[in-house]
């Protein structure tokens, strides 16, 4: 072993960095290439974001001061309305709302909260990669929730129970879901949400892509808004997709009183607060009208159509679900 290896412990040696930021690193480093890893919004932040953080600049004394460690207080207002509007579910600014730097902060604090060394986290396999990883790093076990290619990504809610042990702590969904752009049904997540209830278990709703569904708005089903289920849901939004908002790092979550409290023991250790700025990115991201969601969505639904038109002219090279 090298010196230097002596210094890192095997919870860390024994993970590799993501493969997908490992692409976008080796092609940022080739001249020419294309790279295709990243959800990456192509999008500037919209103009009245950037307005508002411009004038702020200018004008308030304390944007570049620390925050409160659970964000400032107009922003957590501004998100519980946001929250009630979006699920019907009345969360207090104060006692269930935290400002994170993103979801994977956000996640990230949560999994230290919960995870004991040995215990188990259930995530959809496939997954986000950086879920695993993150579970590694806690001293976690991520248990593989198999989704089958030929039931076209549906939740296999009948093999459920079968993963729950005595160290289950907690189930990972993403709806719709990361890689596989599956919007799991309402009736798949109410009966995820009745057996986690049943085996006390934390429910971890990473939402990134609820505005970006297309012609299946319909389709998609927010569990946090189940009232019978506050108490076991974490429900986590990003600012990256929906807002064009990715680098400024910035999130939030809605979370029982007495998880808060510990989930702010880690937020505060490891990144004391949510950069001010970037909330105040979010305040007025949110007190605005999302009048650029429509062209986002019109662009993208594009770019999907051209990338299905090219692929239907090999079938004999790629066969493909339609995102």
């Amino acid at each position: 072993m090298e010196k230097n290896e002596a210094w890192v412990s095997k919870c860390v040696s024994g993970i590799a960095i993501s493969a997908i930021k490992e692409m976008a690193m080796r092609s940022a480093a080739t001249q020419g290439a294309v790279s295709l890893s990243w959800g990456l919004p192509s999008f500037r932040t919209p103009e009245p974001i950037r307005r508002a953080v411009a004038e702020q600049l200018e004008s308030d004394p304390d944007i570049g001061k620390y925050a409160l460690p659970d964000g400032l207080p107009e922003l957590r207002r501004v998100v519980a309305r946001e929250h009630l509007a979006q699920t019907g579910i009345e969360a207090d600014p104060d006692r269930n709302v935290m400002i994170t730097a993103g979801n994977m902060q956000g996640l990230n604090a949560l999994f230290h909260v919960i995870t004991d060394p040995g215990d188990e986290i259930i995530v959809t396999d496939p997954g986000f990669a950086s879920h695993f990883q993150q579970i590694r790093l806690c001293g976690g076990r991520p248990v593989h929730w198999e989704m089958d290619e030929s039931r076209g990504w549906s939740l296999d809610v009948e093999a459920l129970p079968g993963l729950i042990t005595d160290r289950t702590k907690a189930i990972v969904l993403v709806s719709p879901s990361n890689p596989t752009g599956k919007i799991f049904s309402e009736p798949e997540l109410r009966r995820v949400g009745e057996i986690a209830l049943a085996r006390n278990l934390l429910i971890l709703l990473d939402d990134p892509y609820c505005h970006f569904t297309y012609e299946n708005r319909a389709r998609y089903f927010n569990l946090a808004s189940v009232a019978e289920l506050s108490g076991h849901i974490a429900y986590l939004f990003t600012f990256s997709k929906t807002y064009a908002m990715s680098g400024w790092r910035l999130g939030y979550m809605i979370v029982p009183e007495a998880l808060k409290r510990q989930v702010l023991k880690v937020h505060d250790a490891t990144i004391i607060c949510t950069p001010r700025i970037s909330q105040v990115a979010g305040l007025a991201a949110l007190t605005g009208e999302p009048t650029h969601l429509a062209a986002f969505e019109e662009i993208l639904a594009r770019r999907r159509q051209l990338i299905c038109d090219r692929l239907d002219r090999v079938p004999h090279v790629f066969r493909y679900h339609k995102p």
